[in-house]
């Protein structure tokens, strides 16, 4: 069986207005915390057990996100990956694309030397914004912008090449000047790869409640302004928050987009394995707790009708649209079968490249309108789903 990894490291040393993903606080290279300790010791364990269990044959990429996975620092790194990479190699090759996130306030040079060290090819660095302002309305953590310009000069000395940083438009004092300033600040260091996230204000975050946002006319512009400046600077848009410089996609992140298989470990972390012969699967997910562990996960049955709304809910996010050729075999029809009204409206609209099923540029701007279409279109006729 071919898939990915994930492993989500739940610890931060902070928690941003914005963010709804598990983790725990903690302080940054704190000895005396057990906790991470506890953590790659159980996250091993964990990964023993799943590898007898699915007896990977391929390995193509390894992610390590969370949270923050810096701040386990240069030793948790070395034994989280090691230990990783130990297991691994009693399976299957090394994977070609290791990518490990990490933020500026924890990935020190000690960090950075230990996660090239232990076998990391790929940096995820979350920036967001250099604005003072923005990124104290949403508390988040951190150096201030010379700092920050100091992390990322020694991200792309240790990674050169091959490290990524996000931003987020939309933010609480952002203005255009504001975001231009994000972007050609963060350019300077080079990096291959940017994902530009317009904010999300998920319920129950403390930034649902703010009256310091744009207004969303505001934010949809910011986030226009920030697409564009980032393909004039020659950087290609693949995905609806991601660009990159030619060849420099993220592997993994591609994997899910695709609906491809991948394991994960680490409390809220969730799994998917697929069965392409029958066109349905299964999902796993670790409970939300930094004591949980894999023999405490809840696995949920995917049938056919839901692989398929999630193979278009992910696919159409990319510039490439799903992967047709494995859409039909595992659902023994193709996309076009399925919902050839939605496919002939957007195409007409100008929303739908004719050579191929994906989205346009202007078309991924209306995703979800494209997406209700398509549903509509699959619930009218259950009998194209197999049984």
């Amino acid at each position: 069986m071919e898939t990915s990894l994930y492993i989500h490291v739940p610890f931060c040393a902070g928690a941003c207005d914005y963010c709804d993903f598990y983790s725990v606080p903690i302080l940054p290279l704190r000895s005396t915390d057990p906790r991470p300790e506890r953590f790659v010791q159980t996250t091993l364990a964990d990964a023993e057990r799943l590898f007898q269990a699915f007896n990977p044959a391929c390995l193509p990429t390894l992610y390590i996100g969370g949270g923050t996975p810096s701040v386990l620092g240069a030793a948790g790194i070395l034994r989280l990956l090691g230990g990783l990479l130990r297991l691994i190699t009693r399976y299957c090759a090394i994977p070609a694309e290791i990518t490990i996130e990490a933020n500026p306030e924890s990935a020190d040079e000690a960090f950075l030397a230990a996660a090239r060290e232990a076998g990391a090819s790929r940096l995820s660095l979350g920036v967001q914004s250099f604005h003072g302002p923005s990124r104290r309305a949403v508390h988040r953590v951190g150096p201030d912008e010379t700092l920050l310009h100091r992390q990322l000069k020694l991200a792309a000395e240790y990674f050169p090449a091959a490290f990524s940083a996000d931003l987020i438009s939309g933010l609480p004092f952002q203005s255009a000047e504001v975001l231009h300033d994000d972007i050609e600040a963060l350019l300077g260091h080079k990096p291959a790869h940017v994902s530009l996230y317009a904010l999300t204000l998920e319920p129950g975050t403390p930034l649902a409640q703010s009256n310091t946002l744009p207004s969303p006319d505001e934010a949809d512009r910011l986030w226009l302004y920030g697409r564009d400046s980032l393909e004039e600077a020659g950087y290609r848009q693949y995905e609806v928050s991601n660009f990159c410089l030619d060849g420099c996609e993220s592997r993994h992140n591609t994997r899910y987009w695709l609906m491809q298989n991948w394991l994960a470990l680490g409390p809220a972390a969730s799994g998917t394995i697929i069965d392409d012969e029958s066109g349905t699967g299964f999902r796993y997910t670790i409970p939300p707790d930094i004591d949980s562990c894999l023999a405490e996960k809840v696995t949920d049955t995917l049938d056919s009708t839901t692989l398929i709304k999630e193979t278009f809910l992910m696919g159409f996010r990319s510039t490439k649209g799903p992967d047709e050729d494995l859409f039909r075999r595992r659902f023994k029809r193709s996309i076009g079968e399925f919902i050839p009204s939605t496919l002939a409206s957007w195409q007409a609209r100008g929303l739908l490249r004719k050579d191929r099923l994906a989205l346009t540029r202007e078309g991924l701007l209306f995703l979800d309108p494209f997406l209700l279409d398509a549903f509509e279109e699959l619930e009218l006729d259950a009998s194209l789903f197999p049984c």
